[in-house]
């Protein structure tokens, strides 16, 4: 094994995280208890972890970078999320073995 691991220091620096941000839009975070924004924040995380992503997020994104182009409807998006992940053309790999 390494010395090096004996010699492990914290790191420190302007880099570390200060705060986490929510992704829900502040409006509708206003009227929530402090439980409700927890429950909130694990739901989007392990949606997140299973490859569900935020179509919320996903319209911001689009609206604040490219305003010129048009947003996929929702049905479109998770369509192009699931394809991402899970290719079903022939001869490309994706990440599911099956």
């Amino acid at each position: 094994m390494s010395e090096s691991i004996y010699h492990w220091r914290k790191p420190t620096g302007a880099w570390q995280i200060q705060q986490c941000l929510p992704i829900a839009p502040a409006a509708a975070r206003q009227n929530l208890t402090r439980w409700q924004r927890i429950w909130q924040g694990l739901q989007q995380s392990f949606r997140l972890m299973v490859g569900v992503h935020d179509y919320q997020t996903y319209l911001k994104h689009m609206r604040e970078h490219h305003p010129t182009i048009a947003p996929m409807d929702e049905r479109a998006f998770h369509r192009h999320c699931l394809d991402a992940r899970f290719p079903s053309q022939a001869g490309k790999l994706g990440k599911c073995p099956c």
